[in-house]
């Protein structure tokens, strides 16, 4: 696993619709040409890499992470994968091959939401049989990558003697790439206690993430976790400009566009409302902005995801409550804001050195 020193990423869409979130609508958004350009900018201006977004309809993510290596020197895809599309040892081995040719910049995250399951063949279950068939892929997966002859009888997956080529090469604090997991029910809740080296979490109030991170501590405690201590990550929009008064400004702005449909595609998590995103489509109830900066209005008129809550305000605001953040015990972050190209040189140039600055106290 990386260390408890802060990983800061950014967010590739992945898409094959133009105007994501509100980004720039041209026609090769999605070409290699163009997301190389997001990857080499990544590098340029201080991100440790990027999520790439996945799900059925979307290119395939793992073909883009394993272009995006060959084309960078850093960038560390984080590349989002769902048991039932993979079988365990197939992903195995194709991860422990892009990990070995990218000398060691891979990163999971293990997707369990709804997903188009039909059209590939899959067929999840309800959402006991979801989370406990990634359980079980989960465990599955680090075995193949931390031993040899691998044999397993399980309720979802079998293997025989089954030894993953090439090996995964083992880093100072980071014995294989790192599996990421998100999910707010208590089915997913034990997944990641149990499995998980980092839980992500969306843009929820400090107060209730707090709840959450003492909650998954102490599951993991009763589950008796036999890994390393499990680590938090966040995954947010970020609105900076120079000014709070133009962040509100442009952030107020936007929201009246979403809600006139004049602002590209937003809705990219409303097929089916998992319970995580369910919390952030309610947080506008309790009021527009939370803590200090917290925009709920986007999810009121369209967000998803990421974008359904928003930090809002000049950089050193942002950057102080992502700090706060942090204090809770948050160490991987996962922002983003559009257009994703300006916005990756722009939060790299003023956002970034002020979170470096406050894990020194400058903040």
């Amino acid at each position: 696993m990386p260390s408890q020193r802060p990983q800061f990423l950014w967010y590739i869409p992945n898409d094959v619709k133009s105007g994501h979130r509100g980004d720039t609508v041209s026609q090769d958004h999605n070409s290699l040409d163009t997301l190389t350009g997001h990857a080499k900018a990544l590098e340029d201006h201080g991100w440790a890499g990027a999520l790439i977004g996945t799900g059925w309809g979307r290119p395939d993510t793992f073909t883009l992470a394993t272009a995006l290596a060959a084309r960078t020197e850093r960038f560390e895809p984080l590349v989002a994968i769902r048991p039932g599309y993979w079988r365990p040892a197939q992903f195995a081995t194709a991860a422990a091959t892009l990990d070995h040719l990218s000398n060691g910049r891979l990163r999971v995250n293990i997707v369990s939401g709804l997903d188009d399951l039909a059209a590939y063949g899959d067929s999840e279950g309800d959402q006991a049989a979801r989370y406990a068939r990634t359980k079980e892929f989960m465990r599955l997966v680090r075995r193949l990558w931390t031993e040899d002859k691998v044999s397993h009888a399980g309720e979802h997956f079998q293997l025989a003697n089954s030894t993953v080529m090439p090996r995964i090469t083992p880093r100072e604090g980071r014995p294989h790439p790192p599996l990421y997991f998100g999910g707010a029910s208590a089915a997913a809740e034990h997944v990641a206690a149990s499995e998980a080296d980092v839980q992500l979490f969306w843009g929820e109030p400090r107060e209730a993430l707090a709840e959450r991170i003492e909650r998954l501590r102490r599951l993991s405690r009763t589950l008796d976790r036999d890994l390393p201590p499990l680590q938090f990550g966040l995954r947010i929009t970020t609105l900076i400009r120079d000014t709070s008064e133009q962040a509100w400004a442009d952030a107020e702005a936007r929201v009246a566009a979403m809600a006139a449909g004049q602002s590209g595609s937003w809705q990219d998590h409303r097929r089916a409302v998992a319970v995580g995103q369910q919390r952030l489509f309610d947080l506008h109830l309790r009021g527009e902005v939370l803590d200090d900066n917290l925009y709920t209005a986007p999810g009121r008129v369209g967000g998803g995801g990421a974008g359904t809550t928003w930090l809002v305000g000049s950089p050193i605001e942002v950057a102080r409550s992502l700090s706060q953040y942090r204090d809770l015990g948050i160490t991987h972050f996962i922002l983003s804001d559009t257009p994703y190209l300006s916005e990756i040189a722009r939060q790299g140039r003023q956002l970034l050195p002020l979170l470096s600055a406050s894990g020194a106290g400058g903040l």
